[in-house]
């Protein structure tokens, strides 16, 4: 992807490096926080391993020690994005250029898209964080992976996800990377629509079961959203070849099939909440074909 010298958004609130996170939160559709990328089994230890953290976190500070110093904060590694490997400021400040350039993309193409349809559209932030933060949803942690929350209307994104993308989950290249800003960006587009408030109302009426298949709509429109930026983007000249089949392998290797295969060796397709690795490359691939709105009716139409 050509992103440098582009324009870079302004809406990012960069929290990298000063803590907390650790408290409450309304989580208003029981995902853990919002609606995020899927992470399998890489959630960690459990309320358990939480709790011994905040007691350590504390204890630390009490000592005068800054915790912070054992986070690591290095940027991402990316085999297509122009990254390096290194560690510190220079491939955190690049790895925040180019999210800031993702996200003025997606701002461009969605404002365009809502003027044509007679809409206003509202630039959503991006909450760059490292290990935790609050949102609107509760607290942000790196094991929840990127999310949107409809509550502050946010992205949160942990520094070092693009490097655990590349190395856990076989996705590498810059596009892999771009392709999940733009599909959290696609729930923003689905919450200014009315269709994440039209969900949340219906999820409370259904059992479990029911609401998994009502978010797999919801999780495969955003992928077919994020397809339609890519249609547009590369409309503009500056996407490079393979951009387009590191976002197909991006969303291939993410799909709860792979995941649950990976995690637990077998699957239980009454979980899902995301989409299988197959359905989640047709919707995005459908998104990027066709660059309508109209195309990427989850609810109405078989996926």
């Amino acid at each position: 992807m050509l992103w440098k010298g582009r324009r870079q958004s302004d809406n990012i609130e960069d929290r990298r490096g000063e803590g907390g996170g650790f408290g409450g939160g309304n989580d208003p559709f029981g995902q853990g926080g919002g609606f995020r990328i899927p992470l399998g089994g890489a959630g960690g230890g459990g309320i358990k391993g939480i709790i011994i953290l905040v007691i350590l976190f504390f204890v630390l500070r009490f000592l005068g020690i800054d915790p912070m110093q054992f986070i690591g904060d290095n940027g991402p590694v990316s085999s297509g994005g122009g990254y390096s490997q290194q560690g510190g400021t220079q491939a955190n400040d690049e790895m925040k250029q180019f999210v800031a350039t993702v996200l003025a993309e997606t701002e461009d193409t969605w404002t365009g898209i809502f003027q044509s349809q007679g809409m206003t559209y509202t630039d959503p932030k991006l909450v760059l964080f490292s290990g935790a933060t609050q949102s609107g949803c509760g607290t942000a942690q790196k094991a929840m992976g990127p999310f949107y929350c409809p509550n502050d209307k946010k992205v949160y994104l942990d520094t070092d996800f693009f490097r655990q993308l590349s190395q856990q989950f076989h996705a590498s290249g810059d596009f892999a990377q771009a392709y999940v800003i733009a599909h959290e960006i696609g729930h923003h587009v689905q919450d200014l629509t009315g269709i994440l408030g039209k969900f949340d109302e219906k999820r409370r009426q259904v059992d479990q079961v029911t609401a998994n298949k009502l978010s797999v709509r919801v999780e495969l429109q955003a992928d077919c959203f994020a397809g339609i930026w890519a249609h547009f983007t590369e409309q503009k000249g500056i996407l490079e070849k393979g951009d387009v089949d590191e976002a197909l392998n991006a969303a291939s290797q993410i799909g709860d099939d792979t995941l649950q295969k990976e995690t637990q060796g077998y699957v239980v397709p009454d979980s899902f909440n995301h989409g299988t690795s197959a359905q989640r490359r047709h919707w995005f691939q459908t998104g990027y074909q066709s660059g309508k709105l109209s195309a990427c009716d989850t609810f109405n139409n078989p996926i």
